[in-house]
């Protein structure tokens, strides 16, 4: 019997790591396998799900994580290599990415003999949608999804949230949920089949986003790190990572999605090595410059 498989899209900074974190903390039971497809070479999200010392790891939580190098059928072979084989596999796509690729891919009848596309899930930010219905990757990641998971709900007004819920509903006739009432792994997987309704077109292309790093070793000063990305954030479209402050011992989590900036600490056993990731519109990006400005803060 092949192993099912939950595909995650949603644009940048939609909430897609914390959903994926809230299944696997949820007390299912199953042996579960995240592959996460991040952009950019620093794997911020495979970090969030797992901490990864060789590609492909075990958790605390009984599930294995690992980034999605290469082909979807190679990362696959991989994950069903595992000793006992998963019982679910949930595949995060990167907020940059056109899921359909991944979804063309996991029909594949190879692919298929040992794990089968049951349900694409596509988690939306309440706070950034009504800003984003003329977006043709944010359209097409809402398209290719059976059911849409509302985020960040409790950043709005009830209103606003149910005005929303009326255009999605309208414009895309989907099952639509609350991510803080997401529902179980067992009801996740039935969604698909009275909602399938996969893309058939080309793919998005995917130049449309440029990113940077940013690696250091030591610890920076917490109000010029603020002070700096006060100066970026209205040139990025996402920024996260794991930055280390002077005169703190834990590593912080850093997270910037449109206007929205938060610092969190982060998990224990978290390298202790700052490490951002920027992201860009291509045609509008200044990155050059705003690796320098960080770069002036390893001083």
């Amino acid at each position: 019997m092949s192993v099912p498989i939950l595909v995650v899209t949603g644009f940048l900074g939609a909430g897609k790591t914390t959903f994926i974190n809230t299944l696997l903390q949820s007390g299912h039971g199953l042996r579960i396998a995240a592959i996460v497809n991040d952009f950019g070479s620093i794997n911020i999200d495979a970090t969030l799900i797992g901490t990864s010392a060789e590609g492909v790891i075990g958790l605390k939580n009984g599930c294995i994580c690992c980034s999605l190098q290469g082909d979807m059928l190679r990362t696959l072979r991989t994950v069903m290599r595992q000793t006992p084989v998963p019982e679910l596999i949930v595949v995060e796509a990167s907020g940059v990415a056109d899921p359909t690729g991944i979804i063309q891919s996991l029909m594949d009848p190879v692919i298929w003999q040992s794990a089968r596309l049951q349900t694409v899930i596509g988690v939306v930010d309440a706070t950034d949608a009504p800003h984003r219905m003329e977006d043709p990757l944010w359209q097409t990641q809402v398209r290719g999804s059976d059911v849409l998971l509302l985020a960040k709900g409790d950043c709005t007004t009830a209103e606003a949230l149910s005005a929303l819920r009326s255009r999605l509903s309208v414009a895309f006739r989907k099952t639509i949920l609350d991510l803080s009432e997401a529902p179980s792994i067992s009801a996740l997987l039935e969604l698909q089949e009275t909602n399938r309704s996969f893309p058939r077109t080309n793919p998005v292309p995917d130049n449309r986003f440029a990113h940077a790093e940013w690696i250091h070793e030591g610890a920076i000063d917490l109000e010029e790190f603020q002070n700096v990305m006060s100066q970026l954030a209205p040139g990025l479209v996402r920024a996260k990572g794991f930055i280390r402050f002077k005169g703190q011992a834990d590593m912080m989590l850093f997270q910037l999605s449109g206007n929205r900036a938060t610092l969190a600490r982060a998990e224990e056993g978290v390298d202790p090595v700052c490490r951002l990731v920027l992201i860009a519109e291509r045609d509008k990006t200044g990155l050059d410059e705003a690796i320098g400005l960080l770069r002036r803060l390893e001083t």
